[in-house]
């Protein structure tokens, strides 16, 4: 007996207004979109670690003010994003990430878009400037369910950004 295709008649499909019987867009269930060039390169279903924040506040006194302690901004810490369970549209991704393994990387401006419900409106978008990936771990692999191919793609930044 054959296995009923996971991709169809099933109660997420019937929410999202497929026809029974219809293939459900995978894309609806990753949520972030990894944007490289301008061209969608990965799809995840989670993102973290993307922070930015003074690792110190430096305090100071100035000339013979006795009065009172100034406080500027320390050093400015980026925190690395984290994009999980996702997979690649091409072998761009792949290859950006060997360069960097070579001890070559090649910085690059992406944008992590985070979509809809719909899984195609932009709700949000985060600029990473001279970005490169330093960590790729593979998904487990598993016949039953094969929407996945990275695990975790983990990327570090110089700059950060909204909108």
């Amino acid at each position: 007996m054959a296995e009923a295709n996971p991709l169809v008649n099933t109660p997420r499909a019937t929410e999202l207004g497929a026809q029974p019987g219809a293939r459900v867009d995978l894309f609806r269930s990753y949520n972030f979109k990894l944007i490289i060039d301008g061209v969608a390169e990965g799809h995840f279903t989670q993102l973290e670690g993307l922070l930015a924040k003074r690792l110190n506040v430096i305090h100071s006194r100035e000339g013979g003010d006795s009065t009172g302690v100034r406080q500027q901004p320390g050093a400015l810490h980026l925190g690395q994003a984290t994009l999980s369970r996702g997979f690649a549209t091409s072998s761009e991704l792949w290859n950006w990430f060997l360069d960097s393994m070579s001890g070559q990387p090649r910085p690059k401006n992406v944008s992590i878009v985070m979509l809809g419900m719909d899984g195609m409106t932009e709700m949000l978008r985060y600029n990473l400037l001279a970005c490169w990936p330093c960590d790729w771990e593979v998904a487990a692999f598993d016949a039953i369910n094969n929407q996945a191919d990275i695990s975790r793609l983990v990327l570090t930044f110089e700059s950060l950004s909204r909108g």
